[in-house]
């Protein structure tokens, strides 16, 4: 009876340290496991750009940016807004660069309409790390946006007007339409207003050195877009090889009128630009 008890206590024994040992090794496995997925986030939050410079098109200034501006700086980055002067393709590059050598890592360079010629250019300086294009020119070597916009009509283009002296303005009485059709109307009879007058020579001077072409891109088609064909957008947007998100029913103010998909595209970009060839 009494060797019985004792090989039974034995086997209990040994079931329960047996156990016991599974369990600290599945504590282990837990544990391990626990700590590569914190070093994996680690690795990512490191390898995401943390820096964003919005550049913005012809006839606007740099606070249309505003909405995107307020998403991307709320979810902790350091967002920049260049205000180039339009008065040159040279002079609005240089107003990029300036903007760009003030940045204290890799950035991530994001432009609407003409600003997608500007960061075409700009896109080379090594502080550059991926391009966004938000409805915008993508040019090639030796291309122009008013060549390129003969190949791929817009139905808005005779909006545009010329001043005597060289600058140009969209018909204030079909902006809302042409240029802004999915934004309020007191919103686009205000910037219709105020439009900053663009040099013609931005529209026909061409690129010399592409940036799609060395850095990865992202594209933003304005699926309803009478200032520059969607067609044109596509087109870009294939040559270049970008990432390509269409928004149905955006205007060529798509920028303005639909910040959340315009923000989450430029975040995108932020996160994966390290890792896309």
């Amino acid at each position: 009876m009494k060797t019985a008890l004792t090989m039974g206590a034995l086997l209990f024994a040994l079931s329960a340290g047996g156990a016991l040992a599974q369990d600290k090794k599945e504590r282990a496995t837990a544990q391990q496991a626990t700590a590569q997925a914190k070093k994996g986030d680690a690795q990512e939050q490191q390898s995401m750009v943390k820096n964003i410079v919005l550049v913005h098109g012809a006839f606007v200034d740099g606070s249309g940016w505003r909405p995107v501006y307020d998403i991307l700086a709320r979810d902790g980055y350091n967002v920049s807004v260049v205000q180039q002067p339009l008065t040159g393709l040279k002079d609005d590059v240089a107003a990029a660069q300036r903007i760009l050598e003030r940045q204290d890592g890799p950035s991530i360079l994001v432009a609407h309409s003409y600003g997608g010629a500007i960061i075409t250019e700009a896109g080379v300086d090594p502080h550059v790390a991926a391009l966004v294009y938000i409805a915008a020119h993508a040019p090639d070597e030796g291309e122009t946006e008013t060549g390129n916009g003969k190949r791929y009509p817009a139905v808005g283009r005779d909006a545009i007007q010329k001043t005597p002296d060289g600058y140009t303005y969209l018909d204030p009485g079909r902006y809302h339409a042409d240029f802004a059709a999915d934004l309020p109307t007191d919103e686009a009879a205000f910037e219709a207003r105020s439009q900053v007058f663009t040099a013609a020579t931005v529209f026909t001077t061409p690129i010399t050195n592409p940036a799609w072409k060395l850095k990865p891109s992202w594209y933003m088609i304005a699926k309803s877009d009478r200032i520059i064909s969607p067609d044109l957008e596509r087109m870009y947007a294939a040559r270049a090889h970008s990432h390509t998100v269409e928004i149905a029913g955006a205007s060529h103010s798509v920028y303005r009128s639909h910040p959340k998909e315009v923000a989450a595209l430029i975040e995108q970009a932020a996160q994966h630009a390290a890792n896309k060839p």
